[in-house]
């Protein structure tokens, strides 16, 4: 039995992880935290210290909290020597590397993923498998107005894998200077474009072309249950991996 500990357990990620968490029969929610503590999630009191953790006897966290606050918790985290599974996004390159460098150094890990639906995996393996032959691509990605971050982790790790796969492509074209931010943000020569609008979720399209053709790739969540099999997978899978790990596709096999 693995004793799991939520950050931001009042959220709406954080309450979806309580509960998957307290159905599992390989798990145990020993720990709740929040800023605003008092409120009762799934028959325990949150607190609003991560001094919690340490006195439940928390062996994995999990983080969903905000880009603001999330690498705060998991300096804080890991210097408790218990392992943190982070689902929040807007981490930099440059904080992955401190976290990397955080679990190296101590007896806890880290799993650190941007999203942690199976399908978006997969979605983002597409991509870069398509993007060896398919010499231009766009992402088109939509979320719920109050998600922080745009654009999202998701966009940004896919962009990435779609860059590296294709080499030397050349650079999606700009727009006009009259209307700036028209074309997306440009991320390593693959344009992104942010959608925030109430009544989404999480939904990304990766569009590819090539000469005649084009191919559409698309993942969409419709319910925050989507990213629990990823959580659950990670949790379980932490302790066992030293240092730090990045995306889901460490436990799926292939690229």
């Amino acid at each position: 039995m693995i004793r799991v500990g939520v950050v931001g357990a009042l959220g709406r990620m954080g309450r979806t992880v309580c509960r998957a968490v307290v159905l599992d029969p390989d798990l145990e929610l020993v720990a709740a935290v929040d800023r605003d503590a008092g409120d009762v999630v799934e028959g325990l009191t949150v607190a609003n210290s991560l001094e919690a953790l340490t006195d439940a006897g928390a062996q994995v966290a999990v983080d969903f909290t905000h880009p603001s606050s999330v690498m705060g918790t998991i300096r804080e985290v890991l210097a408790r020597e218990i392992h943190v599974v982070v689902g929040t996004t807007g981490i930099s390159p440059q904080q992955l590397d401190e976290v990397a460098a955080l679990a190296g150094a101590g007896s806890a890990n880290a799993f650190v993923a941007p999203n942690f639906a199976l399908g978006a995996v997969l979605m983002m393996r597409f991509a870069e498998e398509a993007a060896r032959y398919l010499p231009a691509a766009e992402i088109v990605e939509l979320h719920h107005d109050g998600k922080a971050d745009a654009p999202s982790g998701t966009a940004l790790t896919t962009a990435r894998r779609i860059a590296a796969a294709r080499g030397h492509a050349p650079p999606a074209p700009a727009g006009d200077d009259a209307h700036p931010g028209a074309r997306g943000a440009d991320v390593e020569g693959v344009r992104v474009h942010a959608v925030r609008l109430p009544g989404l979720l999480a939904h990304q399209e990766v569009i590819l072309g090539g000469a005649g053709e084009t191919l559409t790739i698309r993942h969409d969540s419709t319910d925050r249950a989507s990213f629990m099999p990823g959580v659950l997978m990670a949790v379980k899978a932490v302790a066992d991996r030293p240092g730090l790990t990045v995306g889901l596709d460490a436990l799926l096999g292939g690229s």
